[in-house]
């Protein structure tokens, strides 16, 4: 006889279907190298298709009579349309498949930057820009969901940075194919098309290597616990500081992006579109920096991480003025890693506290973040007519709000879960103990 007999039979219905779940998998196992190279691919393909068109920004005004301003639209409407909607995915992903949602969202994408290079006009193409980012974000509204879930607690950083890796390398390898294929063809079509190709040969890549989400369980959409978790991310003070950063950083790091070639292709520095787009490589730096934010804020807390970096982003700013090409590769490296690195220490701050709150901390924060992405980048565009120094007076005063919203964070108190109310949040009690001495601890 089994030794489960010897228990209830309530108690025994549970240890049998437990025990019928595959383990997590682990770092070394093929099932982790599946799961975190079918997630690299699609983070790869999720950059690469928003930001691709930053490499485009100046043959796209060019050939289609568009101010700067006007042109930085593909950018905004895509990046906005996916902010909208990640936090009410998230609750469609919860109810249908994790692997399905993100098997969908990255085919239609792709399908959509195929499409883009037919677009008859530039409304047309930002129709499609628009509903790029709406396929996008049922990627963004599931991936961290599937990985939790998949992985194993031990082997979980290594599978989330894997993850965000391939945001930054797909940011970066978006602009330079782009960019690439735009110097031979002459054609923003060609290149934006490039980009759509690349984007479906990840998504095919995706489907036959992510394993079965076999450890999902499916839960019927809860608008009213949804609205709850919302509700109580909103008035925590520690939250709204820390959306206001990830609001106005992104909107900095998008501006001097977005902005940037345009100054390069002109007096005084006169550089081919393929040159300027060559700089895009300093976008490599922010992956190695958050990491190396990430090991900073064990050893010395997140406030005296979060300072320093934003400062770097500052220091950037500054010497990217300078006018000669000596002054503004170094500083865009330097902007580049500031920037990286407040993100990844805001965002795992974000992370932790709703964790303790109960909170849909995370979901709204990709809201905030993407949304300074769509408005500041846009606004930048009338920073940048009175030239470069009014870029960058204007992401100075960005980041000058963000450094504010940092050194009171400082004094931030712990979050405390509030009284249970029959719903199951999120985290447990070993979770938010953890997150408590973390923030005495910063």
């Amino acid at each position: 006889m089994h030794w489960t007999h010897h228990l209830p039979r309530a108690y025994r219905r549970r240890v049998t279907d437990a025990a019928a779940i595959p383990a997590a998998h682990l770092r070394g196992t093929p099932g982790f190298r599946r799961a975190t190279g079918a997630l690299f691919a699609a983070g790869l393909t999720t950059f690469m298709t928003l930001y691709c068109v930053q490499a485009l920004l100046p043959a796209l005004s060019f050939d289609l009579h568009l101010t700067p301003a006007a042109s930085s639209l593909t950018v905004s409407v895509s990046t906005a349309s996916m902010a909208l909607a990640v936090v009410p995915l998230t609750a469609v992903s919860d109810a249908w498949s994790r692997t399905g949602m993100m098997t969908l969202a990255l085919s239609c994408a792709a399908l959509l930057g195929i499409a883009a290079a037919f677009a008859p006009s530039f409304p047309a193409l930002l129709v499609i820009r628009v509903l790029q980012g709406l396929s996008l974000a049922g990627l963004q509204a599931t991936a961290m969901s599937y990985l939790a879930e998949e992985v194993h607690r031990s082997s979980l950083g290594q599978a989330m940075g894997l993850y965000v890796a391939g945001n930054g390398i797909g940011g970066m390898a978006g602009r330079l194919v782009a960019d690439g294929v735009l110097e031979v063809t002459g054609s923003w079509r060609w290149a934006i098309g490039a980009v759509g190709v690349a984007a479906a040969v990840c998504a095919v890549l995706f489907r036959l290597t992510i394993p079965a989400s076999v450890r999902f369980v499916r839960r019927e959409p809860r608008p009213r616990a949804l609205a709850a978790g919302i509700g109580r991310a909103l008035p925590d003070s520690g939250l709204l500081r820390l959306y206001l950063i990830g609001f106005v950083a992104m909107a900095a790091f998008v501006t001097v992006y977005n902005y940037l070639g345009f100054r390069l292709i002109a007096a005084p520095f006169h550089l081919s579109q393929t040159a300027a787009g060559l700089l895009f490589v300093a976008y490599a730096a922010g992956s190695f920096s958050s990491a190396a934010a990430g090991r900073l804020v064990d050893r010395f807390g997140r406030p005296r991480v979060l300072i320093p970096a934003l400062l770097t982003a500052v220091a950037g700013l500054v010497v990217m003025l300078v006018p000669h090409l000596g002054a503004v590769v170094p500083g865009l490296v330097v902007f580049t890693v500031g920037f990286f690195a407040a993100h990844a220490v805001a965002s795992g701050w974000v992370g932790g506290r709703a964790t303790a709150l109960g909170a849909q901390g995370a979901a709204v924060y990709l809201f905030f973040y993407y949304m300074g992405s769509a408005v500041g980048g846009t606004v930048g565009g009338v920073a940048y007519s009175a030239a470069w120094p009014g870029v960058t007076l204007y992401c100075l005063g960005l980041i000058a709000l963000a450094l504010v919203s940092a050194v009171t964070l400082r004094r931030l108190r712990p979050a405390t879960r509030p009284e249970p109310t029959g719903e199951r949040t999120a985290g447990t009690a070993t979770e938010v103990a953890t997150e408590t001495e973390a923030e005495r601890g910063a």
